[in-house]
C-alpha cells in the first residue's frame, strides 16, 4: 500500500510576502538571539562577558515606534497618488508599490478576485490613526484595506530616517490633515 502526501500549497508573490511579514515580529526575535549564541558560547568558554551589541548611531530604536502599513488599491494610478500625498503630508517616510498582486476576497456574499497594487507604507506607530483616516477619505474602494504592523527590529538609521522625516506631523497631530 502506497502512502499518500500530505497536499502542498503554493503561494503566489503577494501572498507568501504577506504571509513572510505577519510571522517577522513573531520569528525575528528569537532569530537574533539565534545569531548571538556562537558568541555567548565563545564568551563562556574564554571567561570573559559577551560583548553587547551597540546602536551605531548612539540612540537604539524603540521597538515598535515604526509601523509599516500596508494598502491595496485598484490601479498604479491611484496608489501613485495616494503615495504622493501621504509623503507630502508626513504621514509616510516611504511607500514602495508592489504591482500586479491578486487579490482573493468575500465581498457581499461572493468570491471576487482583483488584480491590485500593495502600497508597503513606512511611518511611525503614532501616525497609523490619522493616515488611516487620510486614505479613507481618498480612497476609491467602499472599504480600503488599511492594516499597519509594528517593526521590532531593522536598520536603526533607516528606522531612526522613518522617524525624522514623520516628526513635524506626529508633534502637530491635533492640526486636520484634510
Amino acid at each position: 500500500m502506497r502512502r499518500g502526501r500530505a497536499p502542498a500549497f503554493l503561494l503566489g508573490g503577494g501572498a507568501a510576502l504577506l504571509l513572510s511579514l505577519l510571522w517577522m515580529p513573531t520569528l525575528l526575535p528569537v532569530a537574533s538571539r539565534l545569531l548571538l549564541l556562537p558568541r555567548a558560547l565563545l564568551s563562556m568558554a574564554s571567561g570573559s562577558p559577551p560583548a553587547q551589541p551597540s546602536s551605531a548611531s548612539g540612540s537604539a530604536y524603540v521597538p515598535g515606534s515604526v509601523s509599516a502599513a500596508f494598502v491595496t488599491c485598484p490601479n498604479e494610478k491611484v496608489a501613485k497618488e495616494i503615495a504622493r500625498a501621504v509623503v507630502e503630508k508626513r504621514l509616510a517616510a516611504c511607500v514602495n508599490l508592489v504591482p500586479q498582486i491578486t487579490s482573493i476576497y468575500e465581498w457581499k456574499g461572493k468570491i471576487e478576485e482583483d488584480s491590485e497594487v500593495l502600497m508597503m507604507i513606512k511611518t511611525q506607530s503614532s501616525l497609523v490613526p490619522a493616515l488611516t483616516d487620510f486614505v479613507r477619505s481618498v480612497h476609491p474602494y467602499e472599504v480600503a484595506e488599511v492594516i499597519a504592523l509594528p517593526v521590532e527590529q531593522g536598520n536603526s538609521p533607516y528606522l531612526q530616517w522613518v522617524r525624522q522625516v514623520t516628526e513635524s506631523v506626529s508633534d502637530s497631530s491635533a492640526a486636520p490633515l484634510g
